[in-house]
C-alpha cells in the first residue's frame, strides 16, 4: 500500500505545497510545530533514508537547502532545524522546522492549530521565494 506522502504526490490527497520539482516536494506539515514546518520528500517511495541512492539522498537534501532558505525569508526566525526521524511515515522525509531555540524542534510539544487560511498564505509566501 502507498505511504501518504506517495498519495500526495500521485494528487489524491491535497498539500499545502511549498515547492516541487520531477524528483522532490516540499510541503507544509499539517501538524507543525512552528509556522513554515514543512516536509521535504523524494517522489520516489523510500522507506528509510539511508536505503536510497546516494544520488537521490544528496539530491533531497540539496532540495531541502534550497526550501530551507526561502523558509528563512519569510519565516521569522534564528534558523531553520533539520529532523528526520523516519518512524512516522513510511516514506523518507526531512523536516524544516523554523526555530529560535534548541527546544523549538522537540516532537512532544504540542502541535499548532492554523486555519486553511494562514496554511495556504504561509505555503504561497514561501513558495514565491524559491529560486
Amino acid at each position: 500500500m502507498a505511504s501518504i506522502f506517495s498519495r500526495i504526490v500521485a494528487g489524491e490527497i491535497p498539500c499545502y505545497k511549498v515547492a516541487e520539482d520531477d524528483r522532490y516536494l516540499a510541503f507544509l506539515d499539517i501538524n507543525p510545530l512552528a509556522k513554515g514546518h514543512t516536509l521535504v520528500i523524494p517522489k520516489k517511495e523510500t522507506d528509510y533514508i539511508f536505503d536510497m541512492e546516494d544520488e537521490e539522498y544528496q539530491g533531497l537534501f540539496l532540495y531541502a537547502k534550497k526550501v530551507a532558505v526561502s523558509l528563512k525569508k519569510c519565516i521569522q526566525c534564528e534558523k531553520i532545524g533539520v529532523a528526520v526521524i523516519g518512524l512516522e511515515v513510511a516514506h523518507a522525509h526531512i523536516h524544516l522546522v523554523p526555530i529560535n531555540g534548541i527546544y523549538d524542534i522537540d516532537f512532544r510539544k504540542p502541535k499548532l492549530k492554523l486555519s486553511p487560511e494562514e496554511f495556504k498564505m504561509i505555503a504561497e509566501r514561501v513558495a514565491s521565494h524559491m529560486e
